[in-house]
């Protein structure tokens, strides 16, 4: 009899080598993941966030966004990118959020390359295995999946890394 496992692993003989870019939206802070999945194993090659000045007006932090992730699909040249759902609160900047994540979609969208959404709780079943799972769960599960010693800072830099692992595990 077969050994059951909560989550479907690819066949290592059979998958062909892709490059994810994972982004956990935001207005002041974007995160970003870049992996490569080779043989059915994932390894990080960047992570980081795109930060944008407060000072600054709401269009010109869209602008430098676009900017920033312009120059990280021209480096790194993902051939899917994964984007978080965004996750619906009362909050004083949820349309501000909500319009960059619009920004990534459309930069994305331009440089053709395919997209990927998925809303939190799917991102945490496919990563940690259970839809409820704590942020350090959640970490714990990309730190092993990567192999990574140390854990990938900032904190949205890390979720976008469970945001391009989702996008491999549920491709």
């Amino acid at each position: 009899m077969p050994t059951l496992n909560w989550r479907w692993r690819p066949d290592r003989t059979t998958i062909q080598p892709m490059r994810i870019l994972g982004i956990d939206p935001g207005l002041a802070r974007v995160g970003y993941g870049v992996i490569d999945t080779t043989g059915g194993v994932q390894t990080m090659l960047d992570c980081g966030i795109i930060r944008t000045d407060a000072g600054r007006s709401e269009g010109e932090r869209m602008v430098e966004i676009a900017g920033d992730l312009r120059q990280l699909i021209r480096q790194w040249r993902p051939e899917l990118a994964a984007v978080e759902k965004f996750f619906f609160y009362r909050s004083s900047n949820t349309i501000s959020v909500v319009q960059a994540r619009g920004v990534v979609i459309m930069t994305l969208a331009r440089f053709g390359i395919p997209i990927v959404e998925f809303p939190p709780m799917q991102i945490k079943l496919a990563v940690a295995g259970f839809g409820h799972a704590q942020k350090d769960e959640v970490l714990e599960a990309v730190m092993r999946e990567l192999s990574l010693t140390e854990p990938p800072r900032p904190d949205d830099a890390a979720d976008a890394l469970a945001v391009a692992l989702t996008g491999w595990f549920q491709r």
